[in-house]
C-alpha cells in the first residue's frame, strides 16, 4: 500500500534496513505496525500579542524629565512577556522588540498572522490636564465614552504620521466600516479582559476614576481578536512619570496584567475559537 511506504522510510533504523541490508529478499518477511498512540496531543498554548506603542520615529508623549512613553511601553512589554511565559500557560509574541516604528494597520495584522488569541497594546501617553493620573484600559468603540478619551484615541490614530506619505491611515468612513467587522464575539472577548484588568489593578494600581473607557482606537480594531488598550499610567503627570521609570512598578504593573490575563482565560465564555 502506498499508505505504507512512509512508515518504511521512517523507520529505517530498525529490521526492514538490516534485511535489505542483507539483499532486500528477507523485508517482506517483516511486518510493519503503526506506531502505539499513547495519548491525544496537547492544544496549543493560546498565544497573547503584546504590542508597545509607538517605537523609532514616533517616541509617543514625553515626560517631564525626559522620558520617553516609547521606551517606557517596551520595558513594561518585555516585563509582562517574562511574567507570562513564566506561568507556562501562554506563548507570547510581540510587534516589536526594538526601537522600531510600525504602522497601526501592521500591529493588527500582526496579530492575525499570529492567529493571536489575545491582543494587549501598552502605553502610558499624556494628557492636557497634567493633574491627571492613573491607569485605564479601552476598548474599541464607534464612538468615545469621554471627551478625554475621544481625545485620548485621535493622538493615537494620528501616529501614522510618523510613518510619512506611503502610510496612510484609513479614513474616517474606512475606519467605521472595518469596525462594523468586528464580531460581537471579540467585542465580549475585549470587555471582558477590560474587567479583568480592572479588577486586577484596582487592588495595586491607582485608576482613573469609571477606568474602562471606548473609542475608536484605530489599533483595537482586528475583527476577530479580543483587543485591548491599557493606559498605565500618563507621561503627563509627574508621579506617573517617575512612577513608570523605576522597574519595580513597571514589575508591578507587569504582574497585574499578568493576574488579568490569567483571570481572563480561566474564566469561563471569554468567546476564544
Amino acid at each position: 500500500m502506498r499508505g505504507g511506504a512512509g512508515l518504511v522510510m521512517l523507520g529505517a533504523t530498525g529490521s526492514v534496513a538490516q534485511a535489505a541490508a542483507h539483499g532486500g529478499s528477507s523485508a517482506a518477511k517483516h511486518t510493519l505496525s503503526a506506531p502505539a498512540i499513547v495519548g491525544k496531543a496537547k492544544p496549543a498554548l493560546p498565544l497573547v500579542m503584546l504590542d508597545p506603542g509607538h517605537g523609532g520615529k514616533d517616541p509617543g508623549a514625553i515626560g517631564f524629565s525626559g522620558t520617553y512613553e516609547k521606551h517606557v511601553a517596551e520595558a513594561a512589554a518585555a516585563e509582562l512577556q517574562r511574567q507570562l511565559v513564566g506561568t507556562g500557560r501562554y506563548r507570547v509574541a510581540m510587534t516589536r522588540t526594538s526601537d522600531r516604528f510600525i504602522p497601526l494597520d501592521g500591529r493588527v495584522e500582526l496579530a492575525q498572522q499570529h492567529g493571536a488569541s489575545l491582543f494587549i497594546s501598552m502605553h502610558a501617553d499624556a494628557l492636557h490636564n497634567a493633574s491627571v493620573r492613573g491607569a485605564s484600559v479601552y476598548t474599541h468603540s464607534h464612538g468615545a465614552s469621554d471627551s478625554q478619551t475621544a481625545a485620548l484615541a485621535q493622538t493615537e490614530n494620528s501616529a501614522d504620521r510618523f510613518g510619512g506619505p506611503l502610510v496612510q491611515g484609513a479614513s474616517p468612513e474606512v475606519q467605521q466600516i472595518l469596525a462594523s467587522l468586528v464580531t460581537e464575539e471579540a467585542r465580549r472577548g475585549s470587555a471582558h479582559m477590560a474587567s479583568a484588568v480592572v479588577s486586577s489593578f484596582q487592588t495595586r494600581i491607582a485608576l482613573l476614576p469609571h477606568p474602562h473607557r471606548h473609542a475608536a482606537f484605530a489599533v483595537l480594531k482586528s475583527a476577530q481578536i479580543p483587543s485591548v488598550l491599557v493606559e498605565m499610567g500618563f507621561m503627563s503627570n509627574r508621579l506617573d512619570e517617575a512612577a513608570l521609570r523605576q522597574a519595580g512598578h513597571r514589575a508591578m504593573v507587569a504582574g497585574a496584567m499578568c493576574n488579568a490575563v490569567n483571570r481572563y482565560f480561566a474564566s469561563a465564555g471569554v468567546g476564544l475559537g
